[in-house]
């Protein structure tokens, strides 16, 4: 059972009701937004909450258990920091959501009643829904370590220890040529192909600025290809930042990265067929000598 905040326990006995919902959304990149159903705006953990028909949510689904369940939100865009532009962006997938219960004559964020994460986002007429996911989902995410012949870290973290903080593996650029799905920059044609192959961008300036997406081939030429298309053509002039790629193999570590001492794979794992193969008279593949050279 919990136990209320005097406040709001104060303003649940009182013979006018004073309550509303808060909520705070958290976005990858950091960025806070905070509304409310009341219909003026107040101040409370240091976040201005604007009122607005910003957020209204419908019944929740939750078993017994740990199923990650989970309810839907409906929203007017009509919030200068809540635009469709960023919303089609990808901005607000995987957001962290908090709804508080809080008394609008002393508001205070002292009783969490839930925290859901952003699943998918659609526009209805004018309108956004989201889908909202309980944080049990992230038990169903895969955990420890796999035996495979290609390396299990990403490029850059501390398992790998790549540094990607500067030149050749992080590069700024201005965008000279674009489509929503591919992109030309002039200070990429000095850089190996492939080398930004499986990387990441994030756009620094523009109608899409603070968007992310992955590449799927660098050609050379300066030219670099998404795996998905933008929600719109990036603007000549627009500027990025461009991560490389890494196929997780132990020759692209060793050649491109002079990383093989730190390899996280297994490559010489024989394949399913060579464990199973039994042998054969003058084959020679079973004298103890390694099967994979």
């Amino acid at each position: 059972m919990r136990i209320l905040p005097s406040d709001l326990a104060g303003a649940l006995s009182g013979e006018t009701a004073t309550l509303c919902f808060a909520w705070l959304l958290t976005r990858h990149d950091g960025e806070v937004l905070a509304f409310t159903d009341h219909d003026c705006a107040f101040e409370a953990g240091g976040h201005v909450f604007e009122p607005a028909a910003a957020f209204e949510t419908t019944a929740s689904e939750q078993g017994a258990g740990l199923a990650s369940g989970g309810s839907e939100i409906r929203g007017v865009l009509d919030s200068d920091r809540l635009s469709e532009r960023a919303i089609r962006a990808g901005l607000f997938d995987g957001a962290e959501l908090r709804r508080y219960r809080v008394n609008w004559r002393a508001p205070a964020l002292d009783f969490l009643e839930d925290v859901t994460i952003l699943g998918e986002i659609r526009r209805v007429d004018g309108r956004f829904l989201a889908e909202t996911r309980l944080p049990f989902l992230a038990l169903d995410e895969e955990r420890g370590r796999r035996y495979t012949r290609s390396c299990d870290a990403e490029l850059g973290d501390t398992r790998c220890g790549v540094d990607l903080s500067g030149p050749p593996f992080r590069l700024a650029a201005t965008i000279t040529e674009a489509t929503a799905i591919a992109l030309r920059c002039a200070a990429l044609e000095a850089a190996p192909a492939g080398l930004f192959a499986r990387g990441r961008i994030r756009l620094l300036t523009g109608a899409l600025g603070g968007a992310e997406a992955a590449v799927r081939d660098h050609p050379g030429g300066g030219w670099l290809r998404l795996w998905q298309a933008l929600p719109l053509a990036p603007e000549p002039g627009d500027t990025l930042l461009v991560h490389a790629g890494c196929d997780k193999s132990l020759t692209t570590c060793h050649a491109r990265f002079g990383n093989a001492a730190r390899f996280r794979g297994f490559p010489h794992i024989p394949p399913a067929d060579a464990m199973l193969a039994y042998a054969r008279p003058g084959e020679g593949r079973h004298l103890g000598r390694p099967l994979v050279p």
